[in-house]
This record gives C-alpha cells, sequence and structure tokens, in this order.
C-alpha cells in the first residue's frame, strides 16, 4: 500500500480538476471556490487551465497548484491523461457539464488505471432547443456517462432526478451536493451601479443567457427611469452594443463588464432578471433570495422552481414569453412593492461533502 493511503491519511488526498479558461463563466468561478475549500481542508489541489490569464485568475486560491496548458482550445486537453499518468491523483472531478468530453477521453485512454471521475451537472439535461437530430445525438451522449464517471453531483435534487432520468443512473449513483455560497470579496472593488432604480441582469455574455430579451424588455417597462446593468462579459457583446443602439437604449443599458465582486449590486438591485433559454442552478438566483431582492427568470431548468419556491421571492416565465416577461418585471418594479424576506442557505457543507464523496470513492478503487 503506498504511503498515500496510510490510516491517518484521507484516501483522497490528491484532488485534481480542470478548465478551459478562466474568463468568468459560473462553472469556472464555482470550481475554484471548491478547490479553496479542499486545500484549506489539507488536501492536495491540482488545477489543470488551459489559459489562467483570464477575469477569474484573481480568484485563484492560495496553496493549489497551477497547471496551465496555455493553450484555451478544448482540444488541448488531449494532454490531460498524460498529467494524471504524472500526477496519479486520487481523484478527477470534472466540474461541468462542458466537460465531460475530456472525462471520456481520460477514461478512454486511462480506463481502471486512473483514478474515480466524478462528474458535476451544471447545466440542465434536458434541451429542447436543440434540432432534432443534435438533440437525438445528445441524449445517446448523456447516456453513456455512466461508462465512464464513477458518479455524479447535482446541485439540488431535482437535478439529481434528471440526471438519473437522463442519463440512465441508479439513485446510489448520484448525490446532491449545492455549490459552495458566495461570500464577499475582501478588497474587490463595487460593480459600477447607476443612481436610482436598476434591474439587474448577471452572467456572461453568450448565446445561452440570451440578453438581448432583456434589453428588448426595458423600453416597453412603465417607468422611464429604471436602467439596466449587465455584468458580464463575453462574445455577444458586439451584438449586444448593436441591439442597444438600434434600439435607442444608450445610456439606459449599461455593459461595464465582468465584476469580480456582484453581491453588492445583487443587493441593491430593484430585481434581479434571468433570460437564459437553459441553465443548471444560477447562482445570482440563489444569491437574490438569500440577500432578499426580487428575482424574475425563465423556466430554463428544473432547479428554478427550487430557487423561486414562492411567488414571494419571484417570478418564473417562460423562455419565449415576451409580455410575461414585461409583466414579471413591471411587477416588481411598481411602486411600494414589499421585498422577500432574506432567506438564510441552510443544508449540506459543501466542502466536507464532496471530500467525504472523494473519499470514499477512493477507498473503493484501492481495495
Amino acid at each position: 500500500m503506498s504511503q498515500r493511503y496510510r490510516n491517518d491519511l484521507p484516501h483522497a488526498a490528491h484532488i485534481l480538476s480542470f478548465a478551459q479558461t478562466l474568463n468568468g463563466g459560473g462553472v469556472e468561478r464555482a470550481m475554484l471556490r471548491m478547490a479553496a475549500g479542499w486545500a484549506q481542508a489539507g488536501r492536495r489541489v491540482t488545477l489543470v487551465v488551459g489559459d489562467a490569464s483570464g477575469a477569474l485568475a484573481h480568484e485563484l486560491p492560495p496553496g493549489v497548484e497551477l497547471r496551465e496548458l496555455h493553450d484555451a482550445r478544448y482540444r488541448a486537453f488531449h494532454r490531460l491523461p498524460g498529467i494524471v499518468r504524472e500526477l496519479a491523483p486520487d481523484i478527477v472531478f470534472c466540474p461541468g457539464n462542458h466537460y465531460t468530453a475530456a472525462a471520456v477521453w481520460l477514461w478512454w485512454q486511462l480506463g481502471k488505471a486512473g483514478p474515480p471521475i466524478v462528474g458535476k451537472v451544471s447545466n440542465t439535461l434536458v434541451r429542447p432547443d436543440l434540432p432534432r437530430g443534435l438533440g437525438l445525438a445528445y441524449r445517446i451522449w448523456l447516456r453513456l456517462h455512466p461508462r465512464f464517471l464513477d458518479t455524479v453531483v447535482a446541485m439540488t435534487p431535482a437535478m439529481a432526478g434528471e440526471a438519473m432520468g437522463a442519463m440512465g443512473l441508479p439513485p446510489g449513483r448520484v448525490h446532491v451536493i449545492p455549490n459552495p455560497p458566495a461570500l464577499p470579496i475582501p478588497g474587490a472593488p463595487p460593480p459600477p451601479m447607476p443612481e436610482g432604480r436598476f434591474v439587474l441582469g448577471v452572467g456572461r455574455l453568450v448565446p445561452q443567457k440570451r440578453w438581448d430579451r432583456l434589453i428588448e424588455a426595458i423600453p416597453r417597462l412603465h417607468d422611464p427611469d429604471v436602467k439596466l446593468l449587465l455584468l458580464g462579459e463575453g462574445e455577444e457583446r458586439p451584438a449586444l452594443e448593436r441591439l442597444i443602439e438600434r434600439s435607442g437604449l444608450t445610456g439606459r443599458v449599461l455593459l461595464p463588464g465582468h465584476a469580480p465582486d456582484p453581491l453588492p449590486a445583487i443587493a441593491r438591485a430593484a430585481v434581479v432578471a434571468l433570460t437564459s433559454e437553459f441553465e443548471g442552478v444560477p447562482g445570482v438566483l440563489r444569491e437574490a433570495v438569500e440577500l432578499g431582492t426580487p428575482a424574475v427568470a425563465t423556466e430554463s431548468s428544473v432547479a428554478i422552481h427550487e430557487l423561486l419556491d414562492s411567488p414571494t421571492r419571484g417570478t418564473i416565465v417562460p423562455p419565449g414569453d415576451r409580455a410575461r416577461l414585461v409583466g414579471a418585471l413591471n411587477h416588481w418594479l411598481a411602486p411600494g412593492r414589499k421585498r422577500p424576506q432574506p432567506r438564510v442557505a441552510a443544508g449540506l457543507e459543501p466542502v466536507a461533502a464532496y471530500l467525504d464523496l472523494f473519499d470514499r470513492l477512493a477507498a473503493q478503487r484501492i481495495r
């Protein structure tokens, strides 16, 4: 038995995870928070990152080993099996749906000689937005996941049920563990916020988020003085800027870029809005609920109803219903509208729950 498996050491003494870039996505931000907690708990943590120079670079935790590939393309993960062979981690953590192709490549190359692979469900697995042929291929792809993932982590019970159905996994191979909560970042500059009331969107400027829906709703609000603040960065910026200009909303819709700590803006916003086509468990909604800010969200995942579990917390609308989106925003922007009571986070402690799961899987592998 190797030294790392002495009785006084945890079985999952070394955890390896990976990400394509650190450009500001929620999956990567959650991974960094978890890596920080695992390192603080005394585990060795290695992060393999294609390009570590993005907006989240300042959030790289101390005590975490960084292996940078200096290549932001997804195909750079062809080097992952060699890195795992070299470092011999006890667990590999796949932080989201986007990365499972890298996980299957790792399994294909190493098989049972490799460490257990834990995959987290970061986005909905039911995708009616996909064309028919692509949707069928995606459903077949999901059914292959039990071959290369030893276990799956979902962030809510409803997402766990969806994972069992879409992947064909038995309950014992799906675990519910939430993401670590967002905490204020000491020393981070507050996001630029407009004077007066504003609607807030937080997330990458990418097609999935459908920020065009929210921008197009702004001229239809009853209060012409309410502004829209979108915190995030991404490939859709030029298209969104053109839409803002065409709609005559310059100065009313603000795109200041990525915010290291959006919590002050979430707390001050009149309403938080999420207009995505599909989602996982959106951190911004969880943070709005915990801070007592009302939210309007599209029905973009099964977890939305778990977060906005009462009409006193927010409103859920169909993804393509512009009239109901405007109506919901106007409802929460009505003068004198009572804000929700903040909800204190409760339940499992995520870092400890993950480590317990990792230790059990690593112990099973070496028996």
